[in-house]
């Protein structure tokens, strides 16, 4: 025996705009009687376009009693998608499969990128009166160790080749961003930036700097992509020296890895020092190893670690 009718689980994002729904929701809902459990802002954006919306108890038994008079009726799912709601409608109809057909249907789902609303929410109220008082007090300066920290741990996750260790990783450095965006909201006014600031310099700079992607222009390969970014960035940044924009912080056999390269790149020639002296004798060893294509950064960190192997094994 065909079911009786059809229950529709109408399913929405709650990080989309209310009414923002498909061709297809929008049919069902001028079509059929809607429920669901409570108000919000997409009910209020369907009565406001002249849907009827009745709030009632998430009971199976009442949208089955509703088919006596209806062939379809629409459950609309809240924010958190009404899963056990669900759950023990599904059951009830297994029971008695003749009573109605249970259907899903996505009115609108999540975008690419949408958890990234979640976590900017989520930091917002960390980071608000009431929120968490550590963060509460903290600042740009207080931070910025944590930020390296997080950095290098997500290194080492690359490294070590865990992917799981690296995701996990990727976002305690996400915590540190979406966490100085919230603290410059609170800056003076012509000082103040926030998260979206900060996401739309991101979009603005990828598009400027790929032109041959989202401008059509045509390159030969990698090194003219190189170039190119190289090009419009000294264009942007009208800089006096070829050095400037280097992050003096980082690692010393890094940092002189750098500037070597930048030098290079910029064709000034470069008089390394005669000196015996320690600085002076790490520096040509850096330069040496940029002529055979090495990181000497990364060697000396593999050696170290290797030597930390060794120690381990030794007090075992």
């Amino acid at each position: 025996m065909a079911p009786a009718g059809r229950i529709v689980l109408l399913v929405t994002s709650p990080r989309l705009p209310a009414g923002l729904l498909t061709a297809e929701a929008w049919d069902l809902l001028r079509a059929h009687p809607v429920y669901t459990a409570g108000e919000g802002d997409q009910v209020d954006a369907l009565r406001s376009s002249g849907v009827p919306v009745t709030v009632i108890e998430p009971d199976p038994e009442t949208l089955v009693a509703a088919l006596a008079t209806h062939e379809t009726v629409i459950w609309l799912a809240g924010a958190a998608g009404d899963e056990d709601f669900a759950r023990r409608l599904g059951l009830r109809l297994a029971r008695e499969p003749s009573l109605a057909e249970l259907e899903l249907c996505y009115g609108s789902w999540d975008p690419p990128g949408a958890r990234l609303l979640d976590a900017v929410a989520v930091m917002d109220r960390l980071a608000s009166p009431g929120g968490d008082p550590w963060k509460l007090q903290q600042t740009h300066q207080s931070l910025a160790p944590y930020l390296l920290e997080e950095s290098y741990e997500a290194y080492d996750a690359i490294v070590a080749s865990d992917l799981g260790a690296l995701r996990e990783e990727l976002g305690d450095v996400l915590l540190q961003v979406v966490l100085h965006a919230r603290l410059a909201e609170n800056l003076p006014e012509d000082e103040r930036w926030n998260v979206d600031d900060v996401a739309g310099g991101l979009v603005e700079k990828m598009v400027r700097r790929n032109p041959h992607v989202f401008a059509g222009e045509q390159v030969g390969g990698v090194e003219d992509i190189i170039d190119n970014w190289e090009r419009i960035k000294k264009a942007e940044k009208a800089r006096d020296s070829v050095l400037e924009g280097i992050a003096l912080s980082q690692p010393a056999l890094s940092l002189a890895a750098k500037i070597l390269q930048r030098a290079e790149r910029a064709g000034v020639g470069v008089s390394l020092p005669a000196g015996s002296g320690l600085g002076a004798t790490l520096l040509r060893l850096v330069a040496d190893a940029r002529s055979q294509g090495l990181d000497a950064e990364a060697a000396l960190r593999q050696a170290a670690l290797d030597l930390a192997a060794e120690i381990r094994a030794a007090e075992g």
